[in-house]
């Protein structure tokens, strides 16, 4: 037996001691345990942290979507602070770092589902922790109650649509219309399961219903607000986790390009930003998806008293938008996929543009982003930290960066 204490928490949430990785840990603990493979997979605590509390959900150490339900939120929030600036100074940035700003527990209004058939019938929940096993959940924390009602639901689709051999993966929106359901992995769509999918999306209430990339059935237009705008999503678009870590992004982004009557938005998706951003200024949007962009000046065709909105599809990693095209731009926001967008902020860094609202979901892209952009005579504002992945080790970001003169 090892005896080992927690000096910190990694970046997934264990406890981290001597180099050791020590799941369900937290700092200042002590545990015992046997130790293999760099890890300490049951440790016993020995003396618990005062942070430690007592998880709200009854399936917080088997199923796998929560990691950090036994921390205290003061510790939470410090922790998620810990992943931005750890990643900022790994590229020699130091900044201010905001208090996370967390969406309350119940309000995550898109997740994924998995479903599975079994000898009495189909199961349908969450992954565990670093497994394929399908746990069982009843009562997240996490989910709005909307799409945690959809789970009995999604085990007779997987009744009627799914093999004995393999899982099908639901993913699931909450719009203002109600719930917007796309699977995939269940079995080919005959006419016999069309009909019975047809049956079941509507009495799970369901605005639209997708199976395996083709859409079954819309009984609703499946809207979601989005500033002054009401936009239907095409199938598989980008949305902000929760309402509330929207309305903090946004917020964020009005303030640091405020005053600027001509905004790029790149990464637009279907108008996060551009959409606000177009009741007092002049937008050009650019996106890679079209069915995302149409659905932007859809909305925007359809909403009074907003200002000019240009939305283009452009694929900005494989055509960066150069820095002579932005000549008359007064700020930009970009808010990419995970990945960053090191080759268009490169460009943004030779630019003229005063102002960039750079909006993130991914710390380690950010802080590599935000470096082109001081390296290119930028100065970085405060950091705003999104929580809207309440438990998890994910945080959104948002910073401004103001032109040196």
């Amino acid at each position: 037996m090892t005896e080992l204490v927690i000096t910190k928490l990694g970046h997934l949430g264990d406890g981290l001691a001597e180099g050791i990785v020590v799941p369900g840990a937290l700092p200042g603990e002590t545990v015992v345990g046997e130790v293999a493979g760099g890890a300490m997979a049951a440790p016993k605590i020995v003396i618990p942290s005062a942070d430690r509390v007592k998880a709200p959900c009854p399936h917080a150490k088997s199923c796998g979507g929560c990691v950090l339900q036994h921390g205290s939120d003061a510790l939470v929030a410090a922790w998620k602070q810990g992943i931005v600036r750890d990643a900022l100074r790994a590229q020699g940035i130091e900044a201010e770092i905001g208090q996370p700003v967390t969406s309350p527990a119940g309000s995550r209004r898109r997740a994924g589902f998995a479903g599975r058939r079994t000898k009495k019938g189909a199961l349908a929940g969450f992954h565990g922790p670093r497994s394929h096993t399908l746990v069982e959940v009843r009562s997240c924390h996490v989910i709005t109650p909307k799409l945690a009602a959809l789970l009995p639901h999604l085990e007779a689709l997987t009744v009627a649509g799914g093999s004995r051999k393999g899982e099908i993966s639901f993913q699931a929106t909450e719009t203002l219309n109600g719930p917007d359901l796309a699977a995939t992995g269940g079995k080919p769509l005959d006419l016999a399961l069309h009909q019975a999918l047809v049956e079941l999306g509507a009495a799970a209430g369901l605005a639209r219903l997708s199976w395996n990339g083709e859409q079954v059935a819309q009984w609703a237009a499946p809207d979601v607000h989005m500033g002054p705008a009401r936009v239907t999503l095409p199938p598989g678009a980008f949305l902000q986790a929760t309402s509330h870590g929207q309305a903090a992004l946004t917020a964020a982004v009005e303030e640091i390009t405020k005053g600027a009557s001509r905004i790029a938005d790149l990464f637009c998706g279907c108008g996060t930003f551009a959409l606000p951003l177009s009741a007092r200024a002049d937008v050009a949007a650019y996106e890679s998806e079209a069915p995302q962009v149409a659905a932007l000046t859809s909305a925007w065709n359809r909403t009074d008293g907003l200002h000019q909105l240009k939305a283009e599809v452009r694929d900005l990693f494989r055509r960066p938008l150069m820095a002579d095209e932005l000549k008359g731009v007064e700020a930009v926001v970009i808010d990419p996929p995970r990945a960053g967008a090191a080759a268009q902020m490169a460009q943004l860094a030779k630019s003229g543009v005063e102002v960039i609202a750079s909006v993130s979901c991914s710390p380690s892209s950010f802080a590599r982003d935000a470096a082109l952009l001081l390296a290119g005579g930028y100065e970085m504002g405060p950091v705003t930290v999104v929580d809207q992945f309440r438990w998890s080790p994910h945080v959104e970001i948002a910073a401004g960066f103001t032109r040196r003169s």
